[in-house]
């Protein structure tokens, strides 16, 4: 229970969390681990040379299921930009979903699985800190043909690293062979489970969705390799921070367009010319004219980081955004930062300051990811 009396929920491997000696805190109305004993820098170098273990259970899985695929992909099309009809059987998807004025209300991941006898099945993972929002919309929206069901009685587990590969693979020989934003159903220690070659690091890996009374078992069998590493969310932060990407909340909201926020490469063509998503009037203007502002990379110099808030300007002091993401990079062995300027200073090498404590701090406009991705394509 927080201070203020709210009741937070516990992860199918809380006691396992506890028991490794984590620094539990409030998360999303969960308890969850912020960093372990060895601290959030220990955890994330650790993830960038080995492999890294995160439990993402507080994530929201959910399935959204018609008679056949084309019609609950095209049901699903009146709610996010991305061509979900193209999908082959096994692929990933990241997108949006949209308010009717192209404004960012979650983004999440979308699979359709490999296997033929869930046709018109697809699968979809939410943000924790709006997954019932997330679910009354899509009850709402989806027609009488198109149901959502709910998979709140499971795990998720993310293996993240360049070992990731050898040791998943050791349980289950056939994720090898699987690339980037694909997806299919293994058994790992007795227990059917569905993988993703997919994550928020940067990293190669996986992501796992298991029945949540394995789940415990299935953590044990992962961290019985001494190249796996438990890691809170302490590190978690700084390395999607690293790789460039979006935090819900801080770096995407509804009144964020995916324009604005350099998500462009998410929406793919058809969508782009035939429309049919909320606020798609807003996103073909800014496809054609530029948004006003944009989300972009940022470079301090010095040792000084600048935190969410922070106010972005020129270096003659003109105010033009504010920082969203913050903090050290320890791959890059520095700060770094993400947010949104004017247009006019959007591009990479363009000279501004951040205020951090009232004090003008010279930094620079820099091109994302900070630090290389290593997926398997």
């Amino acid at each position: 229970m927080t201070e203020t009396g709210e009741t937070l929920l516990e992860t199918p491997l809380h006691a396992r969390h506890v028991s490794a000696g984590a620094r539990m805190v409030p998360f999303a109305g969960y308890d969850m681990p912020v960093q372990y004993r060895d601290g959030v820098l220990a955890e994330h170098l650790w993830t960038r040379r080995s492999a890294g273990l995160f439990d993402v259970s507080h994530m929201g899985q959910a399935w959204i299921v018609g008679t056949d695929f084309e019609t609950t992909a095209r049901a699903l099309e009146t709610l996010v930009p991305a061509d979900i009809v193209a999908l082959k059987p096994g692929q990933q998807r990241y997108s949006q979903f949209l308010n009717d004025e192209g404004g960012i209300l979650d983004d999440l991941m979308i699979v359709r699985p490999a296997d033929p006898a869930l046709e018109g099945r697809i699968f979809l993972i939410v943000n924790a800190g709006v997954k019932e929002r997330d679910y009354a919309h899509l009850e709402a929206k989806l027609p009488g043909s198109v149901r959502l069901e709910r998979d709140e009685d499971r795990a998720l587990l993310a293996l993240q690293g360049p070992q990731a590969v050898d040791i998943l693979a050791a349980l289950a020989p056939d994720v090898a062979q699987m690339t980037f934003m694909t997806g299919r159903f293994v058994e790992i220690a007795g227990a059917p489970v569905h993988v993703t070659r997919s994550g928020y690091t940067g990293e190669d890996g996986f992501e796992i969705s298991i029945p949540a009374d394995r789940a415990v078992a299935i953590w044990d069998a992962l961290l019985a390799d001494e190249a796996v590493r438990p890691i809170g969310l302490g590190a978690r932060d700084s390395l999607r921070l690293e790789a460039g990407y979006c935090l819900y909340g801080h770096d995407i909201d509804e009144a964020t367009s995916p324009v604005e926020a350099g998500l462009t490469w998410s929406i793919q063509k058809r969508r782009r010319a035939e429309g049919g998503f909320p606020g798609h009037a807003r996103i073909a203007r800014e496809l054609e004219e530029g948004p006003a502002r944009l989300r972009v990379g940022i470079r301090p110099e010095g040792r000084a980081p600048a935190r969410e808030g922070a106010v972005i300007a020129t270096p003659d002091g003109e105010e033009i955004g504010n920082v969203t993401s913050g903090g050290f990079g320890p791959t890059i062995e520095g700060p770094l930062a993400m947010g949104y300027v004017a247009k006019a200073h959007s591009a990479v090498g363009t000279p501004l300051h951040l205020v951090v404590r009232g004090k003008p701090l010279p930094a620079r406009v820099v091109a994302m990811p900070f630090a290389p991705h290593r997926y398997k394509r």
